[in-house]
């Protein structure tokens, strides 16, 4: 009897925060993707990222930009435009590069790793004030030294690829 008791008492207490909060007008806003996008921004466009890092792997262009359209299309309501969106994202691969990351005591190198540079133009013509220019984010993976880079890139591609995606997400719609 007492167990009922106490969730009863729970959910009216419940109740009466819910109708508290709603009668003075608060707006409690819960985004399970940790997105924070105001109510007035409708699109979004991503411009392709060319690779113009030194070193280029052919696909990270094509994963990269897709990747980043895929993200906004799934975790946000904002419809997708070519450009001009009401959050614009461009910008460019900056680095590609792999190098050792691990060594054994006899000099011999155990690990490697690829990182991945951007940099990010974003635009928000919703409010100006979180929008940023030529920030750059990075990501990397490590593997077998044991292993080419041509074997195993386009498995690191996508590992490293969903961390800028994630990071670039964030920076622009989580404001962080």
């Amino acid at each position: 009897m007492r167990q009922i008791l106490n969730k009863i008492t729970l959910f009216a207490a419940a109740l009466f925060a819910m109708a508290t909060f709603t009668s003075c007008g608060y707006k409690v806003t819960y985004n399970l993707s940790g997105g924070s996008i105001p109510p007035e921004a409708q699109t979004f466009s991503v411009a392709y990222f060319p690779n113009n890092a030194p070193m280029v792997a052919p696909t990270l262009s094509n994963v990269l930009t897709e990747a980043l359209r895929d993200k906004f299309s799934r975790q946000t309501r904002l419809t997708q435009v070519e450009e001009g969106g009401d959050f614009a994202f461009e910008g460019e691969i900056t680095n590609y590069t792999s190098n050792t990351s691990s060594v054994s005591s006899g000099d011999y190198a155990l690990q490697n790793r690829l990182t991945i540079t951007v940099k990010v133009n974003f635009q928000n013509a919703v409010d100006q004030t979180t929008s940023f220019n030529a920030k750059s984010f990075s990501s990397y993976a490590d593997y077998d030294a044991a292993q080419l880079l041509v074997d195993v890139q386009d498995q690191l591609i996508e590992e490293i690829v969903e961390d800028l995606v994630n990071d670039i997400y964030m920076a622009a719609a989580g404001n962080w």
